[in-house]
């Protein structure tokens, strides 16, 4: 078991302070990022010694506003768009020799595609409902 000596910056990520972002410092690592959650069974650190350092000295959780949580969703959608762009469009329509054998259909399928992937954000109900374009084949 990881003896824990200090802690910092400790912050409550739910009501009943059960779980904490805080900063620890590690023997070996020096200061690092650590999630403590309560219900956790692993003992590799000991979450009941830290939360003996944190003691009442945290920031207390503050619910995220529904401004806040919408933002979240629209990272999260324009995240997954992004690295759709990225990986499935990008590698095909801006390699021209890729790009020059496919017909004009398959062309104006990744056209689409890609037209789609772009106007996610126009859908009625984004972010929270949105309807993903089928990618061609």
């Amino acid at each position: 078991m990881i003896t824990i000596t200090e802690v910092r910056n400790a912050q409550s990520l739910n009501d009943d302070n059960s779980r904490f972002d805080v900063e620890i410092n590690h023997p070996e690592f020096g200061w690092i990022p650590y999630t403590l959650d309560k219900s956790d069974t692993d003992m590799t650190i000991n979450n009941e010694d830290i939360l003996r350092l944190i003691g009442p000295h945290f920031d207390y959780y503050v619910a995220p506003t529904d401004e806040e949580l919408r933002e979240q969703q629209e990272n999260l959608i324009r995240g997954e768009r992004n690295y759709l762009l990225a990986t499935e469009v990008d590698p095909i329509v801006s390699n021209s020799l890729r790009w020059n054998d496919m017909s004009e259909t398959k062309q104006s399928e990744w056209v689409q595609y890609r037209t789609d992937l772009l106007d996610l954000t126009n859908q009625a109900g984004y972010p929270y409902t949105v309807v993903w374009p089928t990618k061609p084949e």
